[in-house]
């Protein structure tokens, strides 16, 4: 470890609010994802890593479930449901992964964007996003460890996802701070 600071573990609330905005439509989507804030963006594609879901769906995204759910293009569900989003630094280069990769399919397309019932639209939500301190302290890596175990599965979501992106950083707080 060459930084000797203390390492101040957070947590986060978030808030989850909606945005007006809905879509019917793969075209819909598609254009709506250049103009959502990028919490929406970050929402949308992170959020199951918080679920206490125990039978996940085979789609790690929103965006996924919902093209599958009530599109039933299972073929572009699964290419967004395979973005690593573990390979972006910014959300932004994730917005345009996931508007190229739906730009692409619909350029593949050979026949009309499918609709959906205006019942189950997507419904494009926003995060407003609150950090606390958890109160925890390590001031060294063995402590470090012991107060792995007190964590909220939120202080841990924090300070891997959050943090990454919060920052446009390749690693997460834990590593930088253990480097």
């Amino acid at each position: 470890m060459t930084n000797q600071t203390s390492f101040i573990f957070d947590t986060e609330l978030h808030l989850v609010v909606l945005t007006g905005i809905k879509v019917t439509t793969l075209v819909g989507l598609c254009a709506e994802l250049h103009n959502v804030p990028a919490s929406s963006i970050f929402l949308h594609t992170h959020r199951e890593y918080l679920a206490h879901d125990f039978q996940r769906s085979n789609h790690a995204n929103d965006f996924a479930r919902w093209i599958s759910t009530a599109l039933h293009e299972e073929a572009l569900a699964e290419k967004l449901a395979a973005i690593d989003l573990l390979s972006f630094t910014t959300v932004e280069s994730l917005r345009e992964a996931l508007i190229n990769t739906v730009d692409e399919y619909l350029g593949a397309l050979d026949r009309p964007s499918p609709e959906c019932r205006s019942e189950e639209a997507f419904h494009f939500c926003r995060s407003r996003n609150f950090v606390l301190p958890t109160g925890l302290v390590a001031e060294s890596v063995d402590d470090f460890f012991e107060k792995m175990r007190d964590l909220s599965s939120a202080s841990l979501y924090f300070h891997f996802f959050e943090a990454r992106l919060r920052l446009g950083r390749r690693t997460n707080d834990f590593s930088r701070w253990l480097t």
